[in-house]
């Protein structure tokens, strides 16, 4: 099983400039961190004249582009439903920590990237799934006792605390 942490949020939260600095600090204190991004749309890889794109349009099941530098395998789903997450895990080597950005629906806990002044509704209140709220706001009365609150513009106060998770997790 995967050390898992899902991050979500309303887009424009902050949820991707949290997990690069989050990623960055874990990565430089030698942990082996994946990420898995959900994106609502359509990905676009590579550029259409490349040769890889062109075998992929031609009708290829699956891509491979390798090189001296990084590979990335690239499948169509030709009408396939989308895979699931935990498919999506399945394909993934093992890592200390694996951080989900997106799938708010999934039952995995959850790190919640929240900006009141966006207008929108916290999620935290209903998903029990949500263990902490990263904000730029006091966090509420009425706050759940099992609900962290983190300080979203003090980005280490975060990383302490899923440091502290992560140990936690491995005891």
């Amino acid at each position: 099983m995967h050390n898992l942490l899902g991050v979500i949020g309303w887009s424009g939260s902050g949820k991707t400039t949290l997990l690069e600095t989050l990623v960055r600090q874990l990565a430089a204190d030698g942990l082996r961190i994946n990420v898995v991004k959900h994106s609502h749309h359509d990905v676009m890889l590579e550029p259409p004249h490349k040769d890889s794109a062109r075998l992929r349009t031609a009708g290829a099941a699956q891509v491979m582009i390798a090189s001296p530098f990084r590979v990335a395998v690239i499948r169509e789903l030709r009408g396939e439903p989308e895979p699931t997450l935990a498919e999506q895990l399945a394909l993934l080597e093992p890592a200390d920590l694996t951080l989900v950005e997106g799938y708010k629906w999934e039952s995995i806990p959850k790190l919640e990237v929240q900006r009141p002044s966006l207008g929108h509704p916290p999620l935290y209140p209903n998903d029990p799934y949500i263990v902490a709220v990263a904000s730029d706001a006091p966090p509420p009365d009425d706050l759940p006792g099992n609900v962290a609150w983190l300080d979203l513009n003090a980005p280490a106060q975060v990383l302490a605390w899923l440091k502290a998770r992560m140990n936690s997790s491995q005891a």
